[in-house]
């Protein structure tokens, strides 16, 4: 057995690991210099180099390594000047169709999205909600009628994020309405660009429209699009939507970092404003914040060695509850300040900033947290169920045909 040496030392498997990707990114560096190569040019060679998620098979923009050798390369590579692939632009492709791909896709379709998607190349958006399905997700109406070896989709989709500039959308659709309603459904990649898709805006309280409706159309999407099994899309859903629920409120982050390091923030160099009441307010939301945060830690720990659970529901329900909290005590902390709102026009977003944005904008758009991702009332139910495990409601329609259920 040969054991790995590197200046006189023997290295520890993770010491050689982190020598081995030191020394890929150093080549990498070498034939690619940030400092005069395109930037998707950049970003194509890093994928190809394995340095794009190390913990993805190799050939597919990783190194079979673990997910937390991750922070080692970005930092090596952001040291250098290296450009990155504008994660939060794309972070529904990033956050919830990647891991969805590579779990449940077939090998053609691993490499024909996975490497666009993470460049940036291709956004990605989620055709999930409709107006009759939003929390109760089983009940999406939206039909794919099987025509040799394509589907044909007819339906309406809703608080669409990204739509307006997604190339592709994963997509849940009913293909059997003869059967229960969580057995009936198809997980589907659409096509953005096929003439059936219509995307409208959704103008929100804050004045803009990140979200939209999508109206489909006679869109035919490839039997080859199809991620899973016909029917078991509920199974593949599931896996997107923990992913969604980490990729919100269970993501590792510095001390004070999100709302809670606005308002403290504004308290530090606002002393005029303080107030023993609203100093109590603040200390009992830092608490809680330092304790979701040392949470999420916790957590990223534990999707470093395999699938998230229903704790990302746990974080992401904390997640929203603070952002609203905290987003109210700023608006009061600023008294007359706090009713500024510096413009109420019509956007159509491609990254929503929220810390950077006046505090008007922050306690308005703080109000979608329990919505998007799910919501907070569904998600007290999976805490309820599945990390708790308390009896689940009655459920009298679990075993009906989708066809004879009321609606």
């Amino acid at each position: 057995m040969t054991e790995d040496v590197l200046d006189g030392d023997v290295l520890t498997a993770d010491e050689t690991a982190l020598a081995k990707l030191s020394r890929r990114v150093e080549r990498l560096l070498d034939a690619h210099d940030p400092a005069t190569t395109d930037r998707l040019d950049f970003l194509r060679a890093r994928f190809d180099a394995g340095l794009a998620w190390v913990h993805f098979p190799e050939g597919l923009g990783g190194r079979d390594l673990p997910r937390d050798f991750q922070p080692f390369v970005d930092d090596l590579l952001e040291a250098a000047g290296a450009p990155d692939n504008d994660p939060r632009r794309n972070g529904i492709g990033l956050g919830m169709a990647a891991p969805t791909i590579l779990a449940f896709g077939t090998e053609e379709q691993k490499r024909r999205f996975l490497k666009p998607l993470w460049t940036g190349e291709e956004v990605w958006c989620q055709l999930f909600s409709e107006p009759g399905a939003g929390s109760d997700l089983a009940a999406v109406a939206t039909r794919a009628v099987r025509d040799g070896d394509t589907w044909v989709v007819n339906g309406q989709k809703v608080w669409t994020s990204s739509a307006h500039t997604a190339r592709f959308a994963i997509l849940l659709a009913r293909t059997d309405p003869d059967v229960p309603k969580h057995a009936g459904l198809s997980y589907f990649l659409c096509d953005m660009t096929d003439p059936g898709v219509d995307v409208r805006p959704l103008r929100q309280l804050t004045g803009e429209a990140e979200f939209n409706e999508v109206f489909l159309s006679e869109v035919r999407i490839p039997d080859s699009y199809r991620l899973g099994d016909e029917g078991a899309g509920w199974q593949v859903a599931n896996a997107t939507l923990m992913n969604e629920r980490v990729a919100i409120g269970g993501q590792a982050a510095p001390r004070e970092s999100g709302m809670v390091g606005v308002v403290a923030e504004t308290w530090r160099n606002r002393p005029e404003l303080r107030t023993p009441e609203l100093h109590d307010r603040l200390m009992t939301l830092w608490v809680e914040a330092e304790v979701a945060r040392l949470t999420g830690q916790r957590l990223s720990q534990k999707v470093i060695h395999g699938q998230p659970g229903p704790e990302g529901s746990a974080m992401k329900l904390s997640f929203a509850r603070l952002a609203q909290q905290l987003s109210g005590l700023e608006i009061e902390l600023l008294g007359e300040d706090g009713l500024r709102y510096s413009s109420w026009t019509m956007v159509r977003p491609d990254i929503v900033e929220f810390t950077g944005r006046d505090a008007g904008y922050r306690y308005l758009r703080a109000k979608g947290n329990s919505i998007e991702g799910g919501t907070s009332e569904i998600l007290r139910n999976i805490v309820a169920e599945r990390v708790l495990g308390l009896p689940s409601e009655p459920r009298t329609d679990k075993h009906l045909a989708w066809k004879d259920l009321p609606r």
